[in-house]
């Protein structure tokens, strides 16, 4: 299978095959690397708290002492319950909030796919997790949309030039 590779996602590359083959999630798992923030299911909310306070990122992945993902807190989760919490009393754990049915993506699964059920769920990050289970990044909408809007545009440059007589790239 012949490949190519094209920038723009934030000064990363994206693996597309020339063949039509759809992108999947392993050819922007750099990027999602980069969004992923960890905690233990074991920490207070605050602390979750504070690896939110960048901006950057709306979801932190709660994990088990083995590694794995037990759910995950997202800004309003911890905004909600904060909310509720008398003055300096905020002791609640990150398991006592957590979602623990998290939609999660793979890998070797199309990038399409995931963006469809994180559309459909209104979801704008979803956790990169591997077999077992362990976080892998963080998908961010934006950024799955920036890859196959690339694709896209790629597949139409590689139609343009085919026509044009010019030949595959």
């Amino acid at each position: 299978m012949l490949s190519t590779s094209v920038s723009g996602l934030s000064g990363h590359c994206a693996c597309l095959s020339v063949h039509g083959d759809a992108m999947n999630i392993a050819s922007i798992l750099s990027v999602t690397r980069e969004r992923l923030i960890t905690v233990s299911d074991k920490a207070q909310l605050v602390d979750a708290a504070s690896l939110l306070g960048s901006g950057r990122i709306d979801l932190v992945v709660v994990c088990e002492d083995t590694g794995k993902m037990a759910g995950v807190v997202t800004r309003m989760d911890i905004v909600s319950r904060i909310s509720r919490c008398q003055g300096h009393a905020c002791t609640a754990s990150v398991a006592s909030v957590m979602s623990r049915d998290v939609i999660y993506c793979r890998p070797p699964e199309l990038l399409e796919t995931a963006w469809k059920r994180m559309k459909e769920k209104g979801h704008a990050h979803i956790p990169v997790v591997d077999d077992d289970n362990r976080p892998l990044g963080t998908l961010n909408a934006r950024d799955a949309l920036q890859a196959l809007l690339k694709e896209t545009e790629y597949e139409e440059d590689l139609l343009r030039d085919y026509v044009m007589g010019i030949g595959y790239r």
